[in-house]
């Protein structure tokens, strides 16, 4: 979302000066109107209108459509903190320093900030405390609809964590470490040293007492989401004592689409046509995942073949700037890919008089019939066809799978053979 530097240069004195950065008391002078401002919202504006002017200054201010990336970042942190009902009471009260500084707000949150801001990786920046681990993340699966994904979509979701309740306090037989040192003799002279997890604390370390909390999220699902992509709601699984709090994750799962295929942001559906659509011409109609009816209809004289030019692939026509919307820049989509199949009549449906019709109508590019044709009349005086009269034959159903199985193997049949190759059978003389 960021693209380096100090997302908070904009809002302060410059110059790393918060005390937010090394953990002192914050100044009696606090601006916490500055995050408001540069969102263009009141302080008294709820999480619609915050959303509302976030998304509008994003997009106005987005790098990849020529906008100024520090506006960009200054929007997008600001964003991040009063999108936060804990960060933005921290804010409300502290400033910049509150949202920064775990002394005045208590809780894991600003870790998590100073984390997705810098990247992480040894604590605060300024500080000389090293970064706690992180507890486990908790991850969920989410059905979308394709529509969804197309038009973007908010899901209400609620979640139960456990949550510490007063103060953790180390316990005294682990001290703090979770697994505890245990001497065993298993001969005489000889014993043996094991560790094992502590009963005491069940290996946590500590000894608290948890509450369950339920939490309502708001799942954002933005236009243009892929399968397996994820919506992460950072510190929000259970509190684990002297760790990180870790995340919850939900995975977007992309339900299938009656019509729709999708890879990437493009689109693809599959229309069946008569041999008269696909010499003559088509016109149908198709539901877009927003709802719209698009009419798609060939060009005067377009003719769909049953394959493509190398006579291997389907036969396929591109419709620009119909796929889906792309994530983060949803003004730019996909194409829509329509692959043709040609379902040719039936043997006995072409009556003669349709296939004279159609003999005449469509070009023939073989001189082959004619020659038959000319050859088949040429009859000599006795009225019989001369040896040189080609013999009529018909077709009947193959495969591909029969090549080269035909002839005497194909029935099974013994037949005598002078060779001494497999299937050569001895001769044997009885003698009276």
């Amino acid at each position: 979302m960021f693209f380096g530097g100090d997302p908070f240069e904009q809002f302060g004195g410059g110059g790393g000066g918060h005390s937010f950065r090394g953990g002192g008391m914050p100044a009696q002078d606090v601006d916490t109107t500055k995050l408001y401002e540069t969102l263009g919202i009141s302080k008294d504006a709820d999480e619609k209108a915050i959303k509302k002017a976030y998304r509008k200054l994003a997009s106005k201010h987005h790098p990849d459509k020529g906008g100024d990336a520090d506006k960009f970042k200054e929007v997008s942190a600001a964003y991040e903190i009063l999108s936060d009902k804990e960060m933005r009471v921290k804010y409300d009260k502290y400033g910049l320093d509150g949202v920064g500084d775990e002394g005045h707000g208590g809780g894991g949150g600003s870790e998590d900030l100073f984390n997705m801001f810098f990247g992480g990786g040894g604590g605060r920046r300024g500080g000389g405390s090293a970064a706690k681990k992180k507890g486990p993340n908790v991850t969920h699966n989410l059905s979308v609809s394709l529509e969804d994904l197309y038009n973007g979509k908010t899901v209400k979701m609620a979640v139960k964590r456990k949550v510490i309740k007063g103060e953790a306090k180390v316990c005294s037989k682990c001290k703090g470490q979770g697994v505890v040192m245990e001497i065993r003799q298993i001969g005489p002279g000889m014993i043996t040293q094991m560790q094992r997890a502590c009963t005491t604390c069940a290996g946590q370390g500590y000894l608290f007492d948890t509450r369950i909390e339920r939490k309502p999220l708001d799942v954002i699902i933005d236009k243009g989401m892929k399968n397996n992509e994820k919506v992460v709601f950072r510190g929000m699984a259970d509190e684990q004592p002297n760790m990180e709090t870790g995340d919850v994750n939900f995975v977007v799962n992309e339900k299938e689409h009656s019509l729709f295929k999708r890879k990437g942001a493009d689109l693809l559906i599959v229309k069946e046509l008569s041999l008269n659509q696909a010499l003559c011409g088509f016109k149908f109609v198709i539901t877009h995942l927003d709802k719209r009816k698009v009419c798609i209809q060939s060009k005067s004289g377009e003719v769909i073949k049953a394959l493509a030019a190398d006579n291997k692939s389907p036969f396929i026509k591109m419709i620009p700037d119909e796929g889906m919307p792309s994530r983060g820049n949803p003004f730019v989509k996909g194409n829509l890919y329509v692959l043709f199949t040609v379902n040719f009549p039936n043997d006995g449906d072409l009556k003669p008089d349709v296939c004279n019709t159609l003999r005449k109508a469509l070009p023939c590019d073989s001189n082959d019939e004619e020659i038959a044709n000319k050859s088949m009349s040429s009859k000599n005086g006795n009225g019989e066809y001369d040896d040189n009269e080609p013999e009529i034959v018909h077709l009947n159903h193959g495969s591909l799978k029969q090549f080269g199985h035909g002839g005497a193997a194909s029935h099974n049949s013994t037949y005598d053979s002078d060779s001494e190759g497999e299937g050569a059978q001895p001769v044997q003389c009885q003698q009276s």
